[in-house]
This record gives structure tokens, C-alpha cells and sequence, in this order.
């Protein structure tokens, strides 16, 4: 669906079984935007999904800005954030999970840091004040807070396994990366080299039905991952980036300003 009006920025979800889910995320994403006053754009990538996940994302198509890529076969969460930034028509662009363990009520406040404080990538993070985790196994939060220890010596940001976060599309104009699979945004929030950095606190909530994507090959990618990204800083060493913690106060007064206004 086509609109007037530039989208203020494009947020990929890559979907793979989310039927039940995908209308739910999307009603709340779009409500959220409209009573913030954000045009938002979103590209779903689908990755053949055997339960109709596609034909959904169709149907929402029909009457929201809302663009499908299907892909014939499950191809990476990687590349399919990378193919949705392709096909963006903003200037900020973002992704996030289909499955609601993301809550879409953030993402005016990640656009609003952004804009607010010029940073060129804004991250969603468990790990920050006012983050938290809820329906998190504790195995693979043990795995999550030991895959952030690892790669501290990479990126400033304390929630580097975060698939959610909003970057300004010009830092992709030199992006390169062979990765596939779960942690694109750690790969971003490195090669992009971004100068200024912003983590926003969020309580990521686990699955409630369905399976998780995590797996033993997904946990060797990202050692493999690692490994890549400790050379390639080592021989090319760039200049860490400043990174800015948003508390739950900031966001509060930024609201408040925004109402007032």
C-alpha cells in the first residue's frame, strides 16, 4: 500500500511460523505510531513458512504500508534483515522478532532517541536500567549474558545479542559481512562503526507457544562469528564508539515534552 506521506522510518520483522502472532504485532506497531504521529514502514521477510505466515503479511499489505519479501527457504535471520534494509524507503531503518518477545511500544521512543540525540544506531537492550527479561529460560539467558561478555572488547553496547534496534541507513552504505544467521545486529553494531551509540531498556518477554529458532549450529555460527570479528578488528582497528544509556527518567520526560507539545 502506497502513502502520501515518507515513512519516518522501516522496521524489518523476518517471519518463519508466526501466523498467530504477526496480526497481533502489527495491530500494536501501527496503533503505537499513529498515537505517536510516526509514519512507519514494514517489510516482512518470510522465510516459506509452512503455517501461512506470508499470506497473512499479504493481507496486511492490502491496507497498511506493509511490503512482503518471500524467500523460498529458511536462509538466515541475517540475510533477511539485510534484504529488508534493501528494500526500505527511509532513512532509518531497524528490525526486530515476529514472535512478540519485542514490544512494538518502544519503537517511538527509539526513533524519538535517535532523532533527540543524533546517535547513529539505537539499541533495545535487556541489560541497561529498565531492562529485564520475563519467560526467559535460564539457560539461554546464561547463554545470552555470556555471548554479551564475549564480545564486550567488540562494541560498548551491554546487550550485543539484541535483535532490536534502529540504525541510520547511511551507516550501511559501507557495510560488509558474510553472516547468516542470529546476531546480524552484533555484526552491525561493529562493521557499521558507528560514532555515537544509544541503548534504550526494554523487558524482553520469552515465547509463550511455538519454538525457538536458537539451535547447536546457530550457537557455532556465532563462535565462528566471534572469531571473524576479533581478527578483522585486530588488523583494521577502528575508534570505539561513545555509548549513551537511556533511563527510564529520560524516557518519561521525553514523553511528557512530546505530549506538551
Amino acid at each position: 500500500m502506497t502513502s502520501l506521506l515518507p515513512a519516518d522510518f522501516t522496521i524489518v520483522i523476518p517471519t518463519y511460523n508466526e501466523r498467530d502472532r504477526l496480526p497481533i504485532l502489527l495491530g500494536r506497531l501501527f496503533d503505537t505510531c499513529h498515537r505517536a504521529g510516526l509514519a512507519a514502514e514494514v517489510v516482512i521477510v518470510d522465510d516459506n513458512s509452512a503455517d501461512g505466515t506470508g499470506d497473512v503479511a499479504e493481507e496486511w499489505a492490502q491496507h497498511h504500508r506493509v511490503r512482503v519479501i518471500h524467500r523460498p527457504g529458511k536462509l538466515g535471520l541475517g540475510t533477511a534483515v539485510l534484504e529488508g534494509f534493501a528494500v526500505a524507503q527511509s532513512a532509518v531503518v531497524g528490525a526486530m522478532d515476529g514472535d512478540l518477545s519485542h514490544p512494538p511500544e518502544l519503537l517511538p521512543t527509539l526513533f524519538r532517541t535517535m532523532s533527540e540525540g543524533t546517535f547513529d544506531l539505537v539499541v533495545a537492550s535487556r541489560y541497561v536500567s529498565g531492562g529485564g527479561t520475563s519467560g526467559f529460560p535460564l539457560g539461554r539467558w546464561l547463554l545470552s549474558r555470556a555471548g554479551c561478555w564475549l564480545a564486550r572488547p567488540l562494541t560498548p553496547v551491554r546487550d550485543a545479542m539484541s535483535g532490536f534496534f534502529l540504525i541510520r541507513r547511511s551507516q550501511l552504505d559501507a557495510f560488509q559481512t558474510s553472516v547468516k544467521g542470529f546476531k546480524i545486529g552484533l555484526e552491525l553494531f561493529v562493521r557499521s562503526q558507528p560514532r555515537k551509540l544509544a541503548e534504550v531498556g526494554y523487558k524482553f518477554v520469552g515465547r509463550s507457544a511455538g519454538e525457538s529458532k536458537m539451535s547447536v549450529a546457530e550457537g557455532a555460527g556465532f563462535l565462528r562469528q566471534l572469531q571473524r570479528l576479533y581478527r578483522d578488528v585486530r588488523s583494521t582497528p577502528v575508534r570505539r564508539p561513545a555509548c549513551v544509556t537511556i533511563t527510564a527518567s529520560q524516557e518519561r520526560a521525553a514523553s511528557a515534552s512530546l505530549s506538551g507539545a
